[in-house]
């Protein structure tokens, strides 16, 4: 019996020493500390459409007249904070460097109501006016910090990401610029927006080995939830942006140098620019997943590789400032 009670216990040790391993080779993120910055956060909250809907903000210390302004979005099951976390931080230290002020704020019971119409999340199901209140708060931000209204853009990730798409396709006169990562455009039958079919800048970050996103093309999935329907593929997606803006042909192609050959990734992009016309640019993760690029910290590993060959929110700042 004492040797049957020893092997059960061993057994057990085992089971659990495994359980723990594969948490932190899949499950687990790096853990970062926050930056020691000037500025201060800032956190509020505002009604629309009979709702209260909630945000933070950072202020940086050092900023001159009307500042531009930058929703971050999160993704799906996610809040304002999970996404400065998620960014780490860095659209707070370059807000301190640039002078101008990200806004993280939340979705409807941690969704947005982008435009993938078979959703069955809450924010989808109810028709939550997701553009009115990103919309409002803008407003609130121009109240409190002075904006300049045409220096606003929207990034996000997955969820953030197809909600920058919806701010593009249906208030483009409110963004100058969308950077989505990780998030290729509803396919036709998919579709529940109305495009307005103006241009706007348009920069896309995705991965090629992305689980829920598909690069290129087919059903998004998410612990087999497949409600959130068909995508376009990555490529069709940049081409639709590209098409609206006036651009013919393939784009320039470019190969960027290798910055962390230890990943298991590597980077490259197609773009369109020319005088009079808004920028369009697909970086393409070769080997990246359902991450957010970093040149140190990465997202759990079940979500699939992160690329440490350049950081997302410095590339995504320097696209909306056009390197300025």
């Amino acid at each position: 019996m004492k040797t049957f009670l020893k092997t059960v216990a061993v057994l057990v040790v085992l089971v659990l020493a495994s359980a723990l391993l594969a948490w932190r080779w899949y499950l687990h993120a790096d853990a970062m500390e926050p930056p020691r910055l000037a500025g201060e956060m800032e956190a509020g909250s505002l009604e629309h459409d009979g709702l209260v809907r909630t945000w933070r903000a950072y202020i940086p210390a050092l900023r001159e007249g009307p500042v531009p302004l930058v929703l971050v979005l999160h993704g799906s099951r996610g809040d304002g904070q999970r996404m400065l976390e998620g960014t780490r931080y860095g659209f707070n230290i370059l807000a301190e460097q640039y002078g101008f002020i990200p806004v993280y704020p939340d979705g409807f019971e941690q969704h947005w109501n982008d435009c993938r119409a078979g959703a069955d999340y809450t924010a989808n199901a109810r028709n939550i006016d997701d553009v009115g209140f990103l919309q409002a708060l803008v407003r609130e931000m121009g109240a409190r910090h002075g904006i300049d209204p045409s220096r606003v853009y929207a990034t996000g990730m997955s969820n953030g990401g197809q909600m920058a798409y919806r701010m593009g396709l249906e208030a483009p006169a409110l963004v100058a610029g969308i950077a989505a990562i990780a998030a290729n455009l509803p396919a036709e039958e998919n579709m529940d927006c109305e495009p307005s079919g103006e241009p706007v800048a348009t920069l896309i970050i995705n991965g090629t080995e992305d689980p829920v996103n598909p690069y290129g093309g087919g059903v998004v999935e998410i612990s087999g939830n497949t409600s959130r329907g068909q995508v376009l593929s990555a490529m069709e997606t940049v081409h639709y942006w590209a098409g609206i803006a006036g651009y013919a042909g393939e784009g320039t192609r470019r190969v960027w140098p290798e910055r962390a050959a230890e990943d298991g990734t590597s980077v490259e992009s197609t773009e369109w620019s020319a005088g009079g016309r808004p920028p369009v640019t697909l970086i393409t993760v070769v080997g990246g997943g359902h991450t957010i690029p970093h040149t140190e910290y990465r997202l759990p590993r079940i979500l699939g590789r992160t690329s440490h060959e350049f950081d997302a929110a410095t590339v995504i700042w320097d696209f909306f400032s056009g390197g300025k």
